[in-house]
């Protein structure tokens, strides 16, 4: 279909929680299929919606090496996370050229529609569990920095502000 263009940060779209999907539509279908091609030629693994500035609960993942596995996801929600914390290196395409080490729970369970409107619940680990939670948190106005304290946090702003 399409690759979009993405928001770039200090947009305030993405400090700006999205809205609930309330059917899965050929729309949505259709937003979905533009967000897996916005992904798959950053590189990258993963796109939430408010990325490229659609304020809907739309989140794309796809860790595999031969992006042949894609998940969409509507309305995705955490309900249940291990224990086991996960350290892995994050960024974004809405503030290139920085990352930061991020600790997340190394397996989730996440319920969310699918794209034929079905309720799915699914578990998710390692890599795919990250990109999941990296993507939801974009749904929820949230960035991966906003995981670290305040002085690496402003660090890593200030590397960004420089860099543009």
């Amino acid at each position: 279909m399409a690759v979009r263009p993405f928001v770039m940060w200090p947009d305030k779209r993405l400090r700006t929680a999205c809205a609930p999907v309330e059917a899965i539509t050929d729309e949505v279908r259709s937003i979905w299929t533009d967000m897996l091609d916005t992904m798959y030629a950053m590189p990258g693994i993963g796109l939430g919606a408010p990325q490229i500035g659609v304020m809907l609960r739309l989140a794309v993942v796809d860790v595999t090496p031969d992006r042949t596995r894609p998940i969409v996801m509507a309305n995705p929600e955490v309900l249940s996370a291990s224990p086991e914390p996960h350290t892995w290196a994050e960024g974004s395409p809405c503030l290139p050229g920085v990352e930061a080490e991020i600790t997340r729970p190394k397996t989730v369970s996440v319920r969310f529609l699918n794209r034929d409107g079905v309720i799915e619940r699914r578990d998710f680990v390692d890599l795919e569990a990250r990109s999941v939670q990296h993507q939801i948190d974009h749904l929820a106005g949230r960035m991966y920095f906003d995981n670290l304290g305040r002085v690496k946090r402003d660090m890593l702003l200030r590397r960004a502000r420089k860099r543009r």
